[in-house]
């Protein structure tokens, strides 16, 4: 196999265990499940708000952003929880500020939403 093939085949099965990991994400989270429904919920109003193309630009990286951080912070409370099963000051430091970063997304997110939809809501 040529070296350009193994890579395209690399960068394919790496694709494979992405796409699996958002399913397992998807399926076992709850905090992502909500925003599943959230951001269906979003989609639909952008439809029928008929929103313009920047504003589902910004709603599409808003949405990304708070499941890719959420996903993000499920691996790093993963990784503390197997490293260090018992409570532990410094584990629960950590868990808070990925947490944290969860929070500063969804923040951002909320303004997006607003400073799209307030407009049209008005």
């Amino acid at each position: 196999m040529s070296k350009a093939l193994k890579f395209v085949v690399g960068r394919l099965r790496g694709c494979g265990y992405a796409f699996k990991g958002a399913l397992l994400l998807i399926k076992t989270e709850p905090s992502i499940q909500v925003q599943v429904g959230i951001a269906i919920a979003m989609t639909i109003l952008g439809f029928y708000f008929n929103i313009t193309s920047i504003e589902w630009i910004l709603q599409i990286f808003a949405i990304g952003l708070v499941m890719s951080v959420e996903g993000i912070n499920t691996a790093i409370e993963a990784i503390a929880d197997f490293v260090h099963p018992d409570f532990h000051n410094k584990i629960g430091v950590i868990k808070d500020i990925a947490a944290g970063a969860v929070f500063i997304a969804a923040i951002t997110a909320i303004i997006i939403g607003f400073l799209i939809y307030i407009p049209y809501l008005v």
